[in-house]
């Protein structure tokens, strides 16, 4: 059980740390969008390297927040019911959901896309557009790494859930 807390608290760290690099780039994001307007629109200026760099991040932010997402408890769920549920109720829903529903999304989302993306990098895909960014390959890159973080931070939760229901009462020397 030792193990198992450890290699949960690896994987949880990881996703803190990949969640504080993503709160930057929100601010990136913010920056670049401007840059888009203030120059577009009071410059008469136009980038399309910059306009794409903010669908970029977006993607960036998006697809790598999703494991931080599920490490804080943000997606979605029944929650009128799930938020009465004791702990140990958490416990077994959570094991179920991440066993039954997130890996198999996650194993079908990089399956699925792993072609796509190793099509994309044999020709190192560039932007269609003139003076756009030359590296479409990376971020179709996310469609493969995404679903390994939020598969990674799944198992994270699943092995909490195991911790949860294999906890002892040290009142009654039982299970919870």
């Amino acid at each position: 059980m030792i193990l198992l807390s450890k290699i949960s608290q690896r994987i949880n760290q990881f996703s803190n740390r990949v969640g504080q690099v993503i709160s930057w780039l929100t601010l990136l994001l913010v920056i670049l969008v401007m840059t888009v307007v203030i120059s577009r629109y009071l410059l008469g200026v136009g980038s399309i390297a910059i306009q794409e760099s903010v669908s970029y991040v977006h993607a960036i932010i998006f697809m790598l927040g999703l494991a931080f997402t599920l490490q804080r408890g943000g997606h979605v769920r029944v929650d009128i019911f799930y938020r009465e549920f004791s702990p140990r109720r958490k416990a077994i829903v959570d094991l179920i959901g991440a066993a039954v529903f997130l890996l198999p999304f996650c194993g079908l989302i990089l399956f699925g896309s792993w072609d796509y993306v190793m099509a994309s990098w044999s020709i190192r895909e560039t932007s269609s557009e003139t003076g756009g960014i030359a590296a479409v390959y990376l971020l179709k890159t996310l469609m493969i790494i995404m679903p390994i973080t939020l598969g990674l931070q799944g198992v994270g939760q699943m092995i909490e859930s195991v911790l949860e229901l294999t906890k002892t009462d040290t009142k009654t020397g039982g299970a919870q």
